[in-house]
């Protein structure tokens, strides 16, 4: 009723059988990742992990870390993280300052960020102070933008002089040698 046709110990899968995809975060051997196109990496993606506030979630107070944030839910209070993503759900009120800041939400207060985006269903109301900043066509913005720039490392101060008064006079000039005065001779009495 059936036939083997090849023998179990030699397989051959290279005919018509397709390769098994390796696992998204293992690479296969010998398999190039390139050929295939990738989505450009996000700048929030990093090996501390992300961590999320979803849309169902409210919280009142201050969050600060050095980590990443991506807020879906509302905070009614001040953020201070390395890295936040606001998603279109996401709204907070108060201010906020982070390293790498993306907006797709909601901010009412003040903004502080090295590289700030305003994606296009962005809704920033407060001032924006950045390095980089980035707003998409549609996104709404009231407020001021302050450019800040990358504060250079400080020069090595001189040695410190000895104190010395607010005003020094110039040195006075030497004094002009003397010239002698001049002699009269009276001619008539000799």
């Amino acid at each position: 009723m059936f036939n083997k046709t090849k023998s179990p110990a030699t397989p051959d899968r290279s005919s018509n059988a397709a390769p098994i995809p390796p696992l998204p975060d293992l690479p296969s051997p010998g398999v190039s990742r390139s050929a295939a196109p990738s989505p450009a990496p996000s700048p929030i993606a990093s090996s501390r992990g992300l961590s999320t506030l979803s849309s169902d979630l409210q919280f009142e107070g201050h969050v600060s870390g050095a980590g990443d944030l991506q807020v879906d839910g509302s905070i009614k209070g001040d953020v201070r993280v390395g890295r936040l993503i606001v998603g279109e759900t996401g709204a907070i009120e108060g201010n906020v300052t982070a390293d790498y800041l993306e907006v797709r939400g909601r901010i009412v207060g003040g903004v502080s960020g090295k590289q700030v985006k305003l994606v296009s269903t962005a809704y920033v109301d407060g001032d924006i102070t950045a390095e980089q900043l980035s707003i998409d066509i549609g996104a709404y913005f009231q407020g001021r933008v302050l450019q800040s720039r990358r504060e250079a490392p400080a020069a090595v101060a001189p040695a410190p002089r000895p104190a010395q008064p607010a005003f020094e006079a110039p040195p006075a000039p030497a004094p002009a040698p003397a010239e002698p005065a001049p002699q009269v001779i009276d001619l008539k009495s000799v």
